[in-house]
């Protein structure tokens, strides 16, 4: 076996080793979840916003006005599975089949998580519902923003909302849960009491300030990356595995004159782990600068 086999099969071993360390903290962030959920949630019967408070709609309409037992068995849980199916299709054949894996395996095991989880038979704060949507949102929004840091998702609106950003690039995954959350909360409004919406809409606010303090979706970065190796796998890696384009240009080492090449690399905060790995696997030496909160106008892809 050649030098160039070997070194392929190391690398091959650490992007294994590093993606399966990121999957795994995904999964601990659905758990988190699913905590946050069974515990605080839907023992004060509130309804969180995107895909997920669909598919509590649905088991209340299930079990309230339908009269179906599942035993108590809390079946949101599996109703979002089956819903994520075709967000699945969709991630496998617009966003790759990376995070379409690590996203499988996320929401498999909040699928699992929900429906083991107990659900208590009385509030675990009490009648103080205002504290049971404080503390749920916090939970529940660092267990949706966990995996997307990861590099992964717990599906439902993140997955069509990167999917539409694909398609048209003005869109955003903020967009699309206000949309979807106000159909939600609207036909809540007049299923049940006012009181319910109120609480669920002051849940859906802290769950989204916890995820974007988790989630650096929006700040953007640029990078400047200085390197003696003039390395064309590299470069091709970046454009393929982060689907981000890079400009490169001669420069020279003032002290040691010797010739090295600057890479300047536009991208979204929370990509920037997985460019690290990317270039320390080729240049271990390389000079990384980052200027976080850029400004950027023009064809720039959007991401989660």
């Amino acid at each position: 076996m050649s030098m160039e086999e070997d070194m392929e099969k190391i690398k091959d071993r650490q992007f294994v080793l590093g993606q399966g360390k990121l999957l795994l903290g995904g999964v601990a962030g659905v758990l988190l979840y699913a905590i946050g959920m069974n515990l605080f949630i839907v023992p004060v019967g509130l309804y969180s916003g995107g895909l997920m408070g669909f598919c509590q709609l649905i088991r209340t309409v299930l079990t309230r006005y339908l009269h179906l037992s599942f035993g108590g068995l809390d079946i949101s849980g599996i109703i979002y599975y089956l819903l994520n199916v075709p967000l699945f299709i969709t991630a496998i054949k617009k966003i790759g089949k990376t995070f379409f894996v690590k996203t499988m395996v996320c929401v498999t095991a909040m699928t699992l998580f929900l429906s083991v989880i107990p659900i208590p038979s009385s509030p675990i704060m009490g009648e103080d519902v205002l504290a049971s949507c404080l503390i749920g949102g916090i939970i529940c929004g660092a267990g949706i923003g966990i995996p997307l840091r990861m590099g992964c998702s717990g599906g439902g609106m993140d997955i069509l909302g990167l999917a539409l950003i694909k398609w048209k690039k003005d869109f955003s995954v903020g967009k699309l849960n206000l949309m979807v959350n106000a159909v939600l909360y609207g036909i809540c409004l007049f299923l049940f009491d006012v009181p319910t919406v109120i609480y669920s809409l002051i849940y859906a606010s802290v769950n989204s300030t916890a995820v974007d303090r988790l989630h650096s979706q929006n700040i953007n970065v640029e990078v400047k990356v200085v390197t003696n190796e003039q390395n064309e796998e590299m470069e091709a890696e970046i454009m393929r595995e982060m689907e981000r384009g890079l400009t490169k240009w001669n420069a020279k080492g003032a002290y040691t004159e010797e010739g090295k090449q600057i890479l300047y690399i536009l991208l979204s905060k929370y990509e920037l782990a997985h460019l690290r790995y990317i270039i320390r696997k080729y240049d271990p030496h390389a000079f990384i600068v980052v200027n976080e909160g850029v400004h950027i106008g023009g064809n720039f892809l959007k991401k989660l």
